[in-house]
């Protein structure tokens, strides 16, 4: 184990570090005042990302991650947003049993390609689909059937642990409950399906060691049933999933005032839990960790993983649950306690969401259909799902029982955290930053150990645990809470 380092030490580097955060800063202000009806620079392969200071905590991608990305096709994923726009309309109200049209048609179609993926997988991945009927409720005038499509790839070293990624496969147009006529839902949500279908194609010839579940749901536009009832079905069975994206309106980079941003995506990461109790938010507020809930140290972990080079993106993360007065397929995780983000395009054109399909007087088309998708825009936000999941599956799970001894009050601070199972694990980092950094900024080897002093004050930073394996891949960060 390497020796702490001195607070002198410690502080200076803080120094540097502010330094070059306000270097980054003034970079970044001058990205943002780019005038409307223009473009973002340049993809991350041409300059680095100027939204934020890159972290200290970033990953490369591996060589193994960048061949899996290289197999990310635009034409497949073009494939299957209208093959899904075919169907006419995938209302969740709309018909189950015919053939050619309706959420049933969809079902049924998303089901086979699914299973042809698993039949590619040696026996790793299975694919089923998952229903319940919904009785009368909120947008649903009569009981319903609401199906989930799911595909499991088990992982092979630690199969208990569960990554999930979702899009929802129903449609609608400007009435909620008109349920015949055409909606296409190309961008909302085919595009973040087809993602999920280009993921489980890719990683099925692969073996993640620990399970990915890949899942197109219904009922998200009556109110997130489908997400729901599957949230619901791994909390009863005790499932332990490490984290969950959905992908939802992910299909065009260009907004409803003609600006273009295509080589960044919206991460959107929730604060203080709800499912959190009210001695447990109390806690956090008392210690500072508003930001720094599970979800939140999800967020970060995907711009460590995929904000680079290999996926061609930035990832700019949002630190609220959703956009006002809408939600997604993440909620019900969040409700249940499992750390869930949701990734969104940049900026929205509501002239193309959920309007019904029609043609102006000057011949100009609205209605979600798939000519206002751009399709290499959705091949580099399924790179940023496959950098971020294939990472989380492959590194050592996020670390449990971390904890800040807040006993003995003096200027170092000690952390203690529970050893993990995995085979290749090989030791510890601890992370610090500021309290006004978003981002983590210092990292300290701890070696294969369960506690941690360091020369610094518990009260003027803060502090997190991951683990790290024998490939030199890190977990999430952990945020301790406070040990009397």
């Amino acid at each position: 184990m390497s020796p702490s380092p001195t607070r002198r030490t410690l502080l200076t580097a803080t120094a540097a570090a502010g330094a070059a955060s306000a270097t980054a800063l003034g970079a970044a202000c001058e990205d943002e005042a780019a005038p409307s009806g223009t473009s973002s620079p340049t993809p991350p392969t041409a300059q680095p990302n100027t939204s934020s200071p890159t972290p200290s905590t970033a990953q490369p991608p591996t060589r193994e991650l960048r061949a899996l990305l290289r197999e990310i096709d635009a034409d497949r994923i073009e494939a299957t947003v209208r093959k899904l726009v075919s169907f006419g309309t995938r209302h969740t109200l709309s018909a189950q049993d015919d053939p050619k049209r309706g959420i049933g048609a969809a079902r049924d179609w998303l089901l086979a390609e699914l299973r042809s993926y698993a039949a590619d997988s040696g026996g790793r991945m299975t694919a089923e689909l998952q229903s319940y009927v919904q009785e009368p409720a909120s947008r649903i005038p009569t009981a319903t059937r609401i199906t989930n499509v799911i595909a499991t790839l088990r992982g092979s070293v630690t199969p208990e642990r569960i990554y999930v990624v979702s899009g929802h496969y129903d449609s609608r147009v400007t009435d909620v409950m008109d349920a015949t006529s055409d909606a296409p839902g190309a961008d909302d949500d085919a595009s973040g399906v087809a993602v999920v279908l280009e993921l489980a194609r890719v990683m099925a010839k692969r073996r993640p060691a620990s399970t990915i579940v890949f899942a197109a749901v219904a009922g998200e536009e009556q109110g997130l049933y489908g997400s729901a009832h599957m949230a619901q079905e791994l909390k009863a069975a005790g499932a332990d999933v490490q984290g969950m994206f959905t992908n939802d309106i992910i299909g065009s980079p260009t907004a409803d005032d003609g600006t273009r941003d295509p080589y960044r995506i919206r991460l959107f990461a929730d604060g203080v839990p709800s499912s959190e109790t009210p001695e447990q938010a109390e806690i956090r507020r008392s210690v500072g960790g508003e930001n720094d809930s599970a979800t939140r140290q999800l967020a970060r972990f995907v711009r460590d993983v995929a904000d680079n080079d290999a996926t061609g993106m930035h990832v700019r993360v949002v630190y609220r649950r959703d956009r006002y007065r809408r939600g997604g397929d993440h909620i019900p995780f969040l409700e249940r306690g499992y750390p869930a983000a949701r990734f969104t395009e940049p900026a929205e054109d509501f002239a193309h969401q959920h309007q019904d399909v029609r043609v102006d007087e000057s011949g100009k088309q609205y209605g979600d259909l798939p000519e206002f998708c751009d399709y290499d825009f959705i091949a580099r936000v399924a790179r940023v799902n496959a950098a971020s999941l294939w990472t989380l599956s492959q590194a050592p799970g996020t670390p449990r029982g971390a904890k800040i001894v807040t006993s003995t009050l003096t200027n170092s601070t000690q952390l203690i955290w529970t050893r993990g199972t995995e085979p290749d694990l090989t030791g510890y980092e601890i992370v610090w930053r500021e309290t006004t950094s978003p981002e983590w900024t210092h990292v300290i080897r701890a070696g294969d150990v369960t506690s941690h002093e360091a020369d610094l004050s518990k009260d003027n930073v803060f502090f997190g645990v991951r683990a790290v394996n024998r490939a030199g891949l890190r977990s999430p960060v952990a945020f301790p809470s406070p040990q009397a």
